[in-house]
């Protein structure tokens, strides 16, 4: 009995494409897990679909389940729920994240899931990459009761970052994004919008997420004296200008990376990966994360999909892929 499957690769740049794969014979410590749906990280998979990955970092940027290399051919991705169809006992039958790519049904070593808590639904669960990557930020930004702080850049990351932030004991939060749409998501999510030119500033903190020149500008200019921006944009193969003239020095300010790919030293002695991805799933119990899904389309309609939103012709945040759940387990 074959074990088929459907999985969308990037066949070169700017070129995406529904392949027919077949599925090694799982193990016994190995789960099979049919998707359910799956997430378009839409800023780092644009970069990947447009060819835009600096060589330096082709090993760096290497998605936990990634076949292929960059710039292409390349199947790459990393929001998936699925429902556990074969595996030990205590997961079959259970809904589950993992960091596979888009792929229709999958073989994956148990440990590599993590079961979606009841009060999430599948079709939120699909953020928990996405708000993993916030957890780990402020883990590493550690604001403090009161803080005033700014989130430069509403995009998934963004959203995510200053849904989190507003739940610290009085602090002041603001989203800060060019595009005036986004004041329905901040709302949704609880917290203060603003267009840059209107932002706050004096702030202990800023987040900065719209991966563009003029946002991490804007981001300094945003502090207070011995302020901190921690950066959160990834800017592929681009080149940019940070002005560290003006107030940098005299401020004492601070330009702080962040990323996902390690947990955050401040909590890396007591944290595991698992234990990051279980408390982003359990902090999608909120209902408000549902403003952060803002698209959907069908499986088999992703490649086209794909190349509108790289290009900026589908704009928004989160894009859900469903699948059909109705596709046999295997053929013959």
């Amino acid at each position: 009995m074959e074990r088929a499957a459907r999985a969308f690769w990037l066949r070169s740049p700017g070129q995406g494409e529904i392949r027919d794969v077949s599925l090694p014979e799982p193990g016994g410590d190995d789960v099979v897990v049919r998707t359910l749906c799956s997430g378009v990280s839409r800023g780092t998979e644009s970069l990947v679909f447009r060819g835009g990955v600096p060589r330096s970092q082709h090993t760096a940027m290497r998605a936990p389940f990634q076949d292929g290399e960059f710039p292409g051919p390349v199947k790459y991705g990393y929001l998936n729920v699925g429902l556990v169809e074969e595996g030990p006992h205590h997961l079959v039958g259970r809904t589950v994240f993992c960091l596979y790519p888009h792929q229709s049904r999958y073989v994956v070593p148990a440990s590599a899931v993590t079961p979606v808590p009841d009060t999430v639904p599948a079709g939120r669960a699909v953020l928990a990459g996405t708000v993993e990557t916030a957890v780990n930020a402020l883990w590493d930004a550690a604001p403090m009761v009161g803080d005033r702080i700014a989130v430069v850049g509403a995009g998934m990351i963004g959203c995510s970052v200053a849904a989190l932030a507003a739940r610290y004991p009085g602090v002041r939060v603001q989203l800060i994004d060019s595009d005036p749409a986004r004041a329905a998501v901040a709302e949704a999510l609880g917290v203060d919008f603003a267009l840059p030119e209107d932002a706050l500033g004096a702030c202990d903190l800023a987040v900065h997420a719209s991966a563009t020149e003029a946002g991490l500008a804007r981001s300094l200019e945003l502090l207070a004296p011995e302020g901190t921006v921690l950066e959160l944009s990834w800017y592929g193969d681009r080149r940019i200008s940070v002005p560290l003239g003006e107030a940098f020095h005299s401020g004492r300010l601070v330009l702080r990376g962040s990323q996902v790919g390690r947990v955050s030293e401040a909590r890396r002695s007591r944290r595991t990966f698992a234990d990051r991805l279980a408390l982003s799933l359990e902090l999608l119990a909120d209902p408000a994360f549902d403003a952060l899904v803002t698209g959907e389309c069908a499986f088999e309609e992703l490649p086209s999909v794909m190349s509108r939103i790289a290009a900026g012709d589908l704009p928004g945040l989160c894009h859900r892929v469903v699948y059909d759940t109705a596709a046999p387990p295997a053929s013959a």
